[in-house]
Formats: C-alpha cells, sequence, structure tokens
C-alpha cells in the first residue's frame, strides 16, 4: 500500500508542478497577444514568429496541463449518476473509468500520434513562413507528454480511488 501511495504522490507532484509552470505560460501567452496587437494597431508592425508564438503557446498549455485538469478533477464529466452516488460509489466509478476508458484511449492516441510525431522530428518540420518559428516538429511532440501526463494522472486516480473503495484513504469530504 505505502509503494502505490508513494507513486501516486509523485505523479500528483510531477503534474501539479506542469500545472503551475501552464499557469505562467498563459500569463506569458497574454502578454505576447497584447504586444501583437499593439504593435500591429498602433505601429504598424507585424511579427510572424510573435503571431505563431501564441498558437504554440496555446497548444502546449492545453495538451501539457490536461493531466493537471485531471489532477484537479476539473475535466468534464457525463453525470448520469455519478453527482447522486456515494463516495465509495464515485471511487469504484474513477477506478474502472480509469482502466477501461482513460488509460486505454492515451495509449492509442499514443501509439496513433508516435509515427506523425516521429516523421516531423525526422524532418524537422518548421514553419511555413520564413520568419516563422521551425519549431512544428516540438509542438507535434506534445501530443505524445500529453498522453503520458495523463496516462500517469490516470494512474494516480485508479491508485487513490482503490485505497479510498478500499478504506485505505479517507473519503473526501461531500461537498454541497
Amino acid at each position: 500500500m505505502q509503494g502505490m501511495v508513494k507513486v501516486a504522490a509523485a505523479i500528483d507532484k510531477l503534474n501539479a508542478q506542469v500545472g503551475r509552470v501552464t499557469m505562467w505560460l498563459a500569463l506569458l501567452m497574454i502578454l505576447v497577444q497584447f504586444m501583437v496587437v499593439v504593435l500591429r494597431y498602433v505601429f504598424g508592425i507585424s511579427y510572424i514568429f510573435m503571431q505563431e508564438s501564441i498558437i504554440y503557446m496555446h497548444g502546449i498549455m492545453f495538451m501539457a496541463a490536461a493531466g493537471f485538469a485531471l489532477l484537479q478533477d476539473a475535466h468534464v464529466r457525463v453525470d448520469i449518476f455519478y453527482s447522486a452516488a456515494s463516495e465509495r460509489t464515485k471511487a469504484l466509478i474513477n477506478l474502472l473509468g480509469a482502466f477501461i476508458f482513460l488509460l486505454p484511449f492515451c495509449v492509442v492516441v499514443f501509439y496513433f500520434s508516435y509515427p506523425y510525431v516521429a516523421n516531423a522530428w525526422e524532418v524537422m518540420e518548421g514553419s511555413p513562413e520564413t520568419s516563422g518559428i521551425q519549431g512544428v516538429y516540438l509542438l507535434k511532440s506534445m501530443i505524445l507528454v500529453f498522453c503520458v501526463l495523463v496516462a500517469l494522472q490516470g494512474v494516480s486516480l485508479a491508485i487513490h480511488s482503490y485505497l479510498r473503495f478500499t478504506g485505505h484513504e479517507p473519503l473526501p469530504a461531500a461537498r454541497e
């Protein structure tokens, strides 16, 4: 049991750190967007790499923060009977959902996107614009990072759910 708790804690810590970094990326993205607008409409200057950097930051932010969102229980859930269920039943639903839906989804996405990302790395895919960011292959790599972070958090969710279901971890307080 103690080993499972340590694994879950390490995964939770990793995704919490990624989430904190991603929060700062959101602020940076807003500042760059503001600068693009000011440069364009006040000074009549436009930089393609700045515009592309917003797309990169947006993609990175959502792909990297998906595991953090799962950690915070912030993902959308189809709530047919979940909210009315007991905490022990919720733990069972989360445990089964992680193994039946979440982890297989991550494996499938990783499996099918790996050749796509590998090809981008092979040709060092860059922007079609000469003054754009020549790192499209890095952005595409975030698909694999997404899969790994969400799958790891799915393992942590499964561990916490198992421990709650078996009574080895306290059930969360009921929300009103």
